[in-house]
């Protein structure tokens, strides 16, 4: 990845939803449990990749520590996310259904979630120095000057 030289933010503005999700592995000798749930997730990101009207704007992996991985999602509404997640023809109602049927409640493998719906004027962006990452990934970036060089004022630049 290519570091964007400067102060930057994403040019993002509007509403979104910042959705948080993971796996922990509790019992890294059962790869035979947490292995299918690491590999659920590629399918679906692809799915919804070629997909631009699922509400769906892209995503951020992340390493939590050896143990557990977390995907940050941007969603363009809720509505669209919930209507994802509820698809009966979509990839993840089968492997929902695959890791509750596999795992369980058996402990060997954690799953989570954490859904933020971020109003317009009420979220804001820096990168200095970075490769395109998070949101600035998402939506592309621009220069953090002028009405875009402090937190506050990019928080009302997010509202337009």
């Amino acid at each position: 990845m290519s570091i964007i030289a400067g102060r930057k933010t994403a040019q993002f503005s509007g509403p979104l939803v910042v959705f948080v999700i993971g796996m922990r592995i509790n019992h890294f000798h059962k790869v035979g449990k947490w292995l299918p749930v690491l590999r659920a997730m590629p399918p679906m990101l692809e799915e919804l990749a070629k997909d631009p009207d699922s509400g769906f704007l892209g995503s951020q992996n992340m390493l939590a520590g050896p143990r557990q991985v977390c995907l940050l999602q941007y969603w363009r509404d809720f509505d669209s996310l919930e209507a994802y997640a509820r698809s009966r023809d979509r990839q993840h109602w089968p492997a929902w259904v695959a890791f509750n049927k596999a795992v369980g409640g058996d402990g060997t493998v954690g799953i989570f979630h954490e859904t933020y719906a971020v109003d317009a004027g009420r979220h804001e962006t820096i990168y200095a120095n970075m490769p395109a990452w998070g949101l600035g990934k998402v939506s592309g970036v621009t220069d953090a000057a002028g009405s875009r060089s402090e937190a506050r004022s990019r928080m009302k630049t997010s509202a337009e």
